[in-house]
């Protein structure tokens, strides 16, 4: 496998595709989805919602948390996580740049 030439690209178009290949498996979708509409969420929660075992839903987290869309905090024996807003609202900023990107109009391919 070849060597990607990020520096032949911008920062946001690098970060963008670090983003994407993250969020492109269904389980990460699945975890931000439940931590979106439970606003925090203990790892073993997780096990029950998706139905993954632990040390792959352990593994998801880590992906997502390593790009700053999750944060955790430990309690005890229990990890809490939860959508980081900042970040959250970057990674919008990001999605929503390239989609506004599109003309609304029609283009030359029909």
């Amino acid at each position: 496998m070849g060597v990607t030439k990020t520096d032949l690209f911008t920062e946001q178009q690098n970060e963008l595709a670090k983003v994407s290949k993250v969020l492109g498996h269904p389980a990460r979708i699945a975890i931000l989805q439940h931590l979106i509409q439970a606003n925090s969420c203990i790892n073993g929660d997780l096990v029950q919602e998706i139905g993954l075992a632990q040390a792959t839903i352990s593994q998801h987290l880590r992906e997502l948390k390593e790009i700053g869309i999750i944060k955790g905090s430990i309690e005890g024996v229990s990890v809490n996580y939860c959508i980081d807003p900042i970040r959250w609202a970057e990674v919008q900023n990001l999605f929503q740049g390239l989609f506004e990107g599109f003309p609304k109009v029609p283009g030359c391919c029909r």
